[in-house]
């Protein structure tokens, strides 16, 4: 590939770019589509009133300096702390890779490009290996230089990830002890409860979490089956048991009248089951008559008289049998992934076992793709495996769209397949919490890219054209120092087809777009049906984000042509991205800035592959005095991230008994326990359920009796569900910290 067909792909992408934001500077003043641009305002003020310019047709950069202008306050008060990580992640990013561009354009770049006696072509008709460390002679003493500027950007991103690491701990302490009472700090969740033929699950925690933490122990909420499956299957029964009861005719012949008469495609279950619910005088699918055991599940969220003593029954081991009483830290009410809390635990290992060989079996399909991609990047092999296409590919034009634009594109096209289905693993894997789902997502989705778009398309690209197999382990710097310089190209056309392009589809909010447009004018439906709330997407940028840090990392000393579009790509995430945040996606819970240590681990792992190939690349150009400075940077590499895991992951992984202990005792002195202690009884409802389900479970857990299941519900343990979750609706408020206020972590740390 040479420069034209670089920059043939910059210029389609850079047209790309302006005609996108431009129609997404005009598309957001119109009115029709305020719910698709104004999410979060809309969901945050309930109102429909957002300030529109006047000249609605004209694109103006206004959303830009909005974006710039918001502080990061305001970003955590409207996003919570996991934006502030993301928007953390990209500010790195823009530091790190400003400083690597100018090393390696100014030091690296002319080494490279003079490191062959050779004559030089016209820039535009150079090849792009002549600015790569493949031009650099074997033997040169130049190679001081590429050795030079990997210690700089190693140190230099060492030092920010540090103080972003520290940082990000101080706001994660403030996030727990700045932010209201929070629910999940007082309670477990508890599964694996064991069945007993003459006790209720119920009656089951009740006994032995009154006997075992008699001090400590306040209620407990069973969780009960729940979902479209099981009211199928609720309704199933209630036929089966009229049909036996033999009062088919008297108590369904209204609505199977009404059925055959007025609606004729209505599910009989469900009139049948509305109809025995008017009988009874019930709003709910729960039957009374049903036994109410065979929906209760081994699992239960337990209350507890303080945040400290919950903290210590969730990371104990409750009995002398571990598959028993499991005990975990319960996540925030709007958090709970409610499809997965009733998983039996015994299954888990096998899910997370047949979800790891999916996910390997997915990426061992996707080589397909990515090696037709590779065929295109290499046009001799693709005019002798298609001949008749030889005649076109002569073209200039489309030689330099074939190589330089088509392969990134088709390869993002297919990326886009891989965080839906990596979702889908991630929730057959019994997540608890739709935070810990998002994360485990983001993972897979993360290891999945890595691997098929640096590692595969590297080897596929060049290591098995030349050799069959590695003679050995050893064998493996030697061969990605040969292969990444050769892919560096396809890298560099890769950030700008998927980076740049990707933020201009994610600003203009293409398939909410479409759908709003569809339900609006061919549906007609109302505007207040067409509110919807969207969330933000970490399971895909996240990833991004790291895939382009890795890249950057990697191929910075070997092709620094690339620098400079990735720095571009960071700049443009910063204004977009805040933009987001501010405007469309709605915050329904925190995970409490989980994805710095994803972050982190990935930045090291990047300098430790990039320090590995530079030590291969020295090695084969023969110069001894830059492999040997490489191996200490090695090896402080490795020390500095081992100390950052002993020194902040810690604090991210579980809450300090003194930080819990201070906040219990202040409450305490200000007479708070006792509201806390009222919440907490109505936070973790089921709102798939009805109020009956959770007021007879309330019931049992405040009384050593229980209420004969073959009776119906009076009216007023209706009114009192209704009350139950009005207050769990206003409960917890929201957070309001500032991150400038760190004052009251600084003895912590």
């Amino acid at each position: 590939m040479d420069i034209a067909a670089l920059l043939t792909s910059a210029g389609i992408n850079i047209a790309v770019c302006v005609v996108l934001f431009s129609f997404y500077s005009v598309l957001r003043k119109q009115p029709s589509n305020v719910n698709v641009y104004f999410g979060r305002r809309l969901a945050s003020q309930h109102s429909r009133r957002i300030d529109l310019c006047l000249d609605r047709f004209v694109p103006s950069p206004s959303w830009i300096v909005k974006a710039w202008e918001t502080t990061e306050d305001e970003i955590l008060a409207i996003g919570g702390l996991d934006a502030v990580v993301f928007v953390r992640m990209v500010v790195f990013s823009i530091r790190v890779f400003s400083i690597a561009a100018v090393i390696c354009t100014v030091l690296v770049l002319p080494v490279n490009y003079h490191g062959q006696e050779r004559m030089h072509k016209h820039i535009p008709f150079e090849s792009l290996e002549v600015f790569t460390i493949e031009n650099v002679k074997e033997g040169s003493k130049w190679l001081w230089a590429h050795c030079l500027a990997l210690y700089i950007i190693t140190f230099s991103a060492c030092t920010l990830l540090y103080f972003e690491y520290e940082s990000i701990t101080k706001l994660r302490l403030l996030h727990i002890i700045g932010s209201p009472p929070n629910p999940s700090h007082f309670t477990i969740l508890v599964r694996s409860i064991p069945w007993s033929s003459e006790k209720s699950y119920c009656e089951m925690v009740e006994q032995f979490f009154s006997y075992y933490h008699a001090s400590t122990y306040l209620s407990h909420r069973l969780i009960y089956k729940s979902g479209t499956v099981q009211k199928i299957k609720d309704d199933a029964e209630l036929v089966c048991q009229v049909l036996r009861a033999g009062s088919l005719e008297n108590t369904c012949k209204p609505c199977f009248m009404q059925c055959c008469y007025s609606v004729p495609l209505t599910n009989s279950f469900k009139k049948i089951s509305d109809e025995m619910d008017c009988k009874h005088e019930r709003t709910g699918y729960t039957d009374v008559h049903l036994d109410s055991r065979k929906k209760e599940c081994a699992a239960a969220f337990v209350f507890f008289k303080s945040r400290y003593a919950a903290l210590l029954a969730a990371q104990i081991l409750q009995t002398s049998n571990p598959m028993l009483w499991v005990t975990d830290v319960a996540p925030e009410p709007h958090d709970v992934y409610w499809s997965n809390i009733c998983i039996p635990y015994r299954q888990l290992w096998i899910r997370k076992i047949t979800t790891l060989v999916a996910s390997v079996a997915f990426m061992l399909v996707f080589l397909i793709p990515v090696t037709f991609v590779q065929g295109l990047t290499q046009l001799e092999k693709l005019q002798k495996t298609f001949p008749f296409l030889t005649g076109m590919l002569k073209k200039k034009f489309v030689n330099q769209v074939v190589t330089g634009y088509l392969p990134s594109v088709i390869l993002v096209l297919f990326l886009c397949a891989v965080p839906p289905m990596m979702m889908l693993f991630s929730a057959v894997e019994g997540s608890i919490s739709r935070s810990g789902r998002k994360k485990s997502a983001c993972c897979k989705v993360l290891y999945f890219t890595i691997w098929n778009v640096f590692f595969v398309n590297v080897f596929t690209g060049s290591v098995i054209s030349q050799l069959s197999v590695f003679s050995s382990v050893t064998d493996l710097p030697a061969q990605l120092a040969k292969a990444v310089p050769a892919q560096a190209t396809f890298f560099t056309t890769y950030v700008l087809s998927s980076g740049w392009a990707s933020l201009a589809c994610e600003v203009i909010q293409i398939f909410p777009l479409l759908c709003n447009v569809f339900r609006r004018f061919l549906l007609w439906f109302k505007d207040d049906e067409l509110e919807g709330s969207l969330s933000f997407p970490y399971h895909t940028e996240v990833p991004r984000i790291l895939l382009f840090g890795f890249l950057g990392f990697t191929c910075s000393i070997l092709a620094p042509l690339m620098l400079p579009f990735l720095l571009i790509y960071f700049c443009l995430a910063y204004l977009v991205y805040r933009n987001q945040i501010i405007n469309v996606y709605v915050t329904k819970y925190d995970g409490g800035g989980q994805y710095w240590p994803i972050a982190h681990n990935t930045t090291v792992f990047s300098l430790l592959l990039a320090q590995l190939i530079a030590l291969g690349v020295f090695g084969l150009k023969r110069s001894s005095v830059a492999s040997g400075f490489t191996i200490p940077l090695l090896i402080c590499t490795l020390l500095f991230h081992q100390y950052c895991r002993q020194r902040f992951l810690p604090v991210f992984k579980s809450n300090s008994a003194q930080t819990l202990i201070d906040m219990d005792r202040k409450d305490e002195h200000c007479g708070r326990m006792k509201e806390i202690y009222e919440q907490l009884r109505s936070c973790y409802n089921q709102f798939s359920l009805m109020p009956h389900t959770l007021t007879q479970a309330e019931c049992s857990n405040e009384s050593n009796h229980h209420d004969d299941k073959g009776s119906s519900q009076s009216s007023q343990d209706m009114e009192k569900g209704k009350e139950i979750i009005q207050k769990d609706r206003s409960w917890p408020a929201p957070r309001t910290m500032s991150i400038g206020s760190d004052k009251a972590v600084v003895g912590v740390l």
